[in-house]
C-alpha cells in the first residue's frame, strides 16, 4: 500500500508571545481563531489541534516565515484539544530565537 502526501494543515500565527517557558498566543485555522501553546516536551513531541482530521500516529509540522525561516519536525499526533498544542523542544528553542520571524504552521498528513 503506498501513501500519498495531501494538503497539509495551514495555521496562520496572530500572535506568539513568550510566557515564562513556553510561548503562548492566538492563530488561525480556516479563518476561526484558536489559542496557542508550544512548549517544550516533557515525554514525547506531540501535537493537538481544535479541528477534526484522519487519525495519524505521527504527522510533519512546519514552521516558517517570509524571511526564509522555518523549522520542521516529526510529532506524535495525541487527538483532539480546544486549542492548538505543540510539544518539541526543538521547535521551541527555535521560536525563542526567531519568534517575530514565523507566520505560518503547517501539518502535513499521509493518506494511506
Amino acid at each position: 500500500m503506498q501513501q500519498t502526501e495531501s494538503k497539509p494543515i495551514t495555521i496562520k500565527i496572530k500572535k506568539l508571545d513568550i510566557n515564562q517557558s513556553y510561548f503562548f498566543g492566538a492563530a488561525t485555522i480556516n479563518e476561526k481563531e484558536y489559542k496557542i501553546n508550544v512548549q517544550g516536551h516533557w515525554k514525547e513531541k506531540l501535537i493537538k489541534l481544535p479541528v477534526s482530521y484522519p487519525k495519524q500516529e505521527r504527522v510533519l509540522i512546519r514552521l516558517s516565515g517570509e524571511s526564509g525561516a522555518f523549522i520542521e519536525d516529526i510529532v506524535a499526533h495525541r487527538g483532539n484539544s480546544e486549542w492548538i498544542e505543540i510539544d518539541s523542544d526543538e521547535i521551541l528553542h527555535y521560536i525563542a530565537d526567531h519568534q517575530d520571524e514565523l507566520d505560518t504552521i503547517e501539518v502535513y498528513l499521509n493518506e494511506s
